[in-house]
């Protein structure tokens, strides 16, 4: 009688060992999609309240300096959220090729780059921009803006 005793005893708390160390891993595997969840969730909002768009004049000849062979887009913050000026969530495509290194400064609307506000996106191109058509994009944070120009 003593001997069912123990070994039931030893069971059950076998038995207590497997379930707290499956708890365990449901509660590490649970934080790490809660977690997920929340990054996901702060990058929907980011990308949701950010909007941009090209404001330079096509016309103006102000878009392309042959003599630095840089590009200088004005691009205006029409969004709800604040930008970084330190161009590392922007990108810049120049006729769908990536452009490194953007340099922003803030033109008009104060220091920071809030809404409403205008910043000069220059962009060094190294060569020589082709007479032709054009078309450069101006990509934060997932929004877009699309600017077509003639040099």
């Amino acid at each position: 009688m003593g001997s069912v005793s123990i070994s039931h005893l030893i069971i059950f708390i076998a038995s207590l060992l497997v379930a707290a160390s499956v708890a365990g891993t449901l509660i590490a595997g649970v934080e790490q999609v809660s977690s997920s969840v929340d990054r996901q969730s702060e990058d929907l909002t980011r990308q949701i309240d950010t909007d941009v768009a090209i404001i330079s004049d096509p016309a103006g000849g102000s878009i392309y300096d042959g003599s630095n062979r840089t590009l200088t887009l004005l691009v205006k913050n029409t969004g709800r959220a604040q930008l970084e000026t330190d161009g590392s969530n922007l990108d810049v495509l120049l006729d769908g090729q990536y452009r490194s290194d953007p340099s922003i400064e803030v033109v008009s609307g104060g220091e920071r780059w809030s809404s409403g506000a205008v910043a000069e996106v220059t962009v060094s191109l190294g060569d020589e921009l082709a007479p032709g058509d054009h078309r450069a994009t101006v990509i934060v944070h997932g929004s877009r803006a699309t600017f077509d120009f003639y040099y």
